[in-house]
């Protein structure tokens, strides 16, 4: 089916934007100098936190970058510059750093907390598109956007520049998390919700422990090795010679010994040399070592290197586990 008139003028449109959008970043990609390189040396050095602020569409760009460095290693939060001026200027203090947001580089309610800055000389980093503008002549660093025109004709929706504005925040953290050397596993400790910390969380995040495990030993009646198997609810038995797992019994287990049963003990039905995994395994690993080899628990032990050799058990995960974490 073809486009209306007014569909194809809305897709030109959106081209458009766009185009003039990718055009300003590759602009700001080509100005930026030593400006950027030391506001991430000062953003380094910072003993406190990164204070990010701005004004309408740039305060909004701001809460998105201190949520982004605050994330990614850096500790940082906003501060609404109108609220600054009545009472929230006492979350600034000496030691911390300041990224203040403002296009034109004049936005009325950022002059309190400009002063504030240089009243108690805390450092700022200023992001502007106006060379020579109160911001950029106030600050320690000032960092300059090129002169890119809006992507609406008229030139007055704040659309090119917030784009600019975000990307250079964007920049500024993945700088400083090369420079931290900041790690999954860092990220991770920011991140332990959703399916980006299910896939970072590990074996010992999600096992279970303790009174939880299902333990049996060798000379264990398989009558009572079937109530453990049922009351702990896992569907196994891990069957232990002290702290050293020995062999497990498992539902094919059960089903392979059907006849005479109950006049066995657990060494007689056990799997020997199960398959486990260890507490730092990476839990996505460990699921699918688990659909690999088509089974629904896997007992945890410590890894290979411990003074006595012995592996000793640590506990244990279900694929239940995995599934509730959000992985699969």
């Amino acid at each position: 089916m073809g486009l209306t008139a007014e569909q194809t003028e809305s897709l030109e449109t959106g081209r458009r934007v766009i185009a003039r959008e990718a055009e300003a970043l590759i602009q700001l990609k080509d100005t930026l100098d030593g400006g950027f390189t030391q506001a991430v040396d000062l953003l380094l050095a910072a003993r406190g936190r990164v204070i990010v602020s701005g004004m309408g569409k740039s305060g909004h760009v701001a809460r998105k970058i201190a949520a982004t460095l605050a994330s990614t290693g850096t500790p940082a939060h906003f501060v609404h510059p109108a609220e600054a001026s009545h009472g929230d200027l006492g979350m600034m203090a000496q030691g911390d750093v300041t990224l203040v947001l403002s296009n034109s580089g004049e936005t009325p309610e950022l002059a309190h907390l400009i002063a504030y800055t240089r009243r108690f000389r805390i450092p700022m980093i200023g992001v502007a598109g106006r060379a020579g503008s109160t911001l950029l002549r106030q600050s320690d660093v000032a960092i300059l956007l090129p002169p890119a025109p809006e992507a609406c004709d008229n030139g007055i929706v704040p659309t090119t520049s917030t784009t600019m504005t975000l990307a250079l925040g964007d920049a500024l953290a993945i700088a400083l998390m090369e420079r931290r050397r900041f790690t999954p596993e860092n990220f991770r400790l920011f991140h332990p919700g959703g399916k980006l910390g299910a896939r970072l969380s590990r074996v010992e995040d999600l096992m279970h422990t303790g009174d939880a495990l299902p333990l049996i030993s060798p000379d264990t009646p398989m009558s009572e090795a079937l109530l453990v198997i049922s009351q702990k609810g896992f569907g196994v038995a891990g069957v232990v010679e002290g702290a050293r797992l020995v062999g497990v019994i498992t539902d094919g287990d059960l089903r392979r010994h059907m006849q005479g049963l109950l006049d066995m003990n657990a060494s007689q039905v056990m799997t020997r040399n199960p398959l486990t995994t260890t507490p730092d395994t990476l839990a996505e690993e460990a699921l699918a070592l688990m659909n690999e080899r088509k089974v629904t628990t896997l007992f945890v032990r410590a890894p290979d290197g411990l003074p006595d050799g012995s592996g000793d058990l640590r506990g244990i995960l279900h694929i239940h586990d995995c599934l509730r974490a959000g992985l699969g």
